[in-house]
C-alpha cells in the first residue's frame, strides 16, 4: 500500500459519552463531533501535557469539540459543565489516539 492512500482530509466523527455517570446525570448519552485526525503537533502537545498544563489542555480541546456541522460548541461565552468537559477531554484524546 502506498502511504498516499492513507493521507486524506479530516472528517467529522461522532463521539458519545456513554459512561454510567453521564447516563445517570442526563438520562441519556451525550454526543459531540471531532475531526478524526489532527496535526501531529497538536496531538503530541495533548499527549505530553502534564497536570499543571490542564488549562492549556482545556483551551485546546474546547476548539476541537464540535457540533454535527463542524461548529465549535464552546464559544461566545458558552461553557460546558466541568465534570462533562473532563469526560469530553478523555474521549477526544482516546478518539484521536486510535
Amino acid at each position: 500500500m502506498k502511504l498516499t492512500q492513507l493521507s486524506k482530509k479530516p472528517e467529522l466523527v461522532k463521539v458519545e459519552l456513554t459512561d454510567e455517570d453521564t447516563i445517570k446525570e442526563y438520562g441519556e448519552s451525550l454526543e459531540f463531533w471531532v475531526y478524526d485526525r489532527t496535526n501531529m503537533d497538536v496531538f503530541v502537545k495533548m499527549a505530553t501535557m502534564k497536570n499543571e498544563d490542564f488549562g492549556d489542555m482545556v483551551e485546546l480541546v474546547n476548539k476541537m469539540i464540535l457540533d454535527e456541522d463542524g461548529t465549535p460548541i464552546v464559544k461566545d461565552g458558552y461553557l460546558l459543565p466541568s465534570n462533562i468537559l473532563t469526560r469530553v477531554i478523555g474521549k477526544v484524546v482516546e478518539t484521536l489516539g486510535k
